[in-house]
């Protein structure tokens, strides 16, 4: 078959690999149908995320068709159409039965690894570093997806691929995101970064009640998405962040801030900023942490600091008085798909939003080492980027 293939920093290659197989009596195959080039990919694709292989198979966003399913599997059939979470979970271990699907503690099959440094071993993800268990991706023309019987989402024939193959990955993460704020009526709730994931946060906030949502960015076609989805938005190439913030709440700050940017902040002019562009350009620093720093400044004291962005490694010269003595809540973590997707779906299917709205350029997946180009560097208005093997 043919799939997308990581083999060293900014090179990505359409190769031919050996189709996959059946593995484990839990298992399915799936014949992809569409898949996505997500900002989570971009940090492999920059060259900031440890434990990669040359010829990993990359992508963690995708549905399809099953073409074939495993002895153990009395949940899925031939035929059904379903969407994959990129955080592969059991259903059975402690974590599972808690909701806590991204710690999973049985689906990483490196975990002996990813101990070495995480302390404890996050659950495994489709096409996303051997620390999280080397599992081949999704942009690809088949997949193998291990513990079918509990992870994959079925979905209406009815239904396009472009409304429902977000509930895979950056859907419930911009929804865990603003959930992790607790929002309440008369909060203001700011998102740093109006990418894919901050989109989806923006509307989030919207639907979870907020008082006033703002997007931070500098792309004009990110910003005007941003303000279709309800927010004010921020220009920070042009204005002061937290100058500006404080207009918008009369002084005080936002009760919540999200940041939906992660390990690859850009600021502009910033003294901060360029320290961490030249500490991880020689890696003593493996993330840049302007976003995070800019948020425990300006948030309200007593406020919530929620962090869907991808940290990897890491940071240096975070506010740790400034966060505590403020009173800040902390949350973070990859999302918890299997947790949301039952609800987004209802609300897909009812109308309350369509996900379909972020998607700009569509590829054929033999020209997706193009496409990361394409999205990484913004060009043509580029958000959302979906491939068709």
């Amino acid at each position: 078959m043919k799939a997308l293939c990581w083999h060293g920093k900014k090179d990505v290659r359409y190769d031919s690999v050996p189709d996959p197989r059946i593995e484990d009596p839990r298992d399915v195959i799936v014949k992809v149908t569409s898949c996505a080039i997500c900002g989570s990919d971009l940090h492999l694709y920059d060259g900031f995320m440890m434990g990669m292989e040359s010829g990993d198979i990359l992508g963690h966003e995708f549905m399809g068709e099953v073409v074939e399913v495993g002895s153990a599997d009395h949940r899925l059939k031939v035929g059904d159409r379903v969407v994959v979470p990129f955080t592969i979970c059991c259903g059975e271990c402690e974590q599972c039965r808690r909701g806590n699907f991204s710690v999973c503690e049985r689906s990483n099959r490196n975990k002996a690894l990813a101990e070495k440094l995480f302390g404890h071993a996050t659950a495994g993800l489709f096409g996303y570093t051997h620390l999280t268990g080397g599992y081949a991706g999704g942009q690809a023309e088949y997949v193998r997806v291990p513990f079918a019987d509990v992870g994959p989402v079925k979905v209406d024939s009815g239904m396009t691929d472009d409304q429902v193959l977000f509930l895979g990955d950056i859907l419930p993460t911009g929804w865990q995101a603003a959930v992790q704020c607790d929002i309440q009526p008369t909060d203001t709730v700011a998102i740093w970064g109006a990418g894919p994931v901050g989109q989806f946060a923006i509307r989030s906030a919207v639907l979870l009640g907020a008082r006033q949502v703002i997007a931070i960015d500098r792309v004009a076609e990110r910003l005007s998405m941003a303000r279709a989805g309800g927010a004010i938005t921020i220009d920070f190439d042009h204005e002061s962040v937290t100058d500006r913030l404080k207009d918008l709440t009369v002084g005080k700050g936002p009760e919540k801030c999200i940041d939906a940017v992660g390990m690859e902040a850009h600021a502009t002019h910033a003294l901060d900023s360029l320290y961490d562009r030249a500490k991880q350009a020689v890696m003593p620093e493996t993330d840049r942490p302007y976003v995070l720093r800019e948020m425990i400044y300006a948030c309200r004291p007593a406020g919530i600091l929620s962090v869907p962005g991808v940290y990897g490694g890491f940071i240096d010269k975070v506010p740790i008085g400034v966060l505590m003595n403020k009173g800040l809540t902390l949350r973070t973590g990859q999302t918890h798909v299997n947790r949301w997707t039952g609800d987004l779906l209802d609300r897909i299917v009812e109308g309350q939003i369509d996900p379909s709205f972020v998607v700009t350029h569509r590829a054929s997946l033999a020209d997706g080492a193009e496409m990361y180009k394409t999205f990484r560097d913004k060009k043509d208005g580029c958000v959302k980027v979906i491939l068709t093997p």
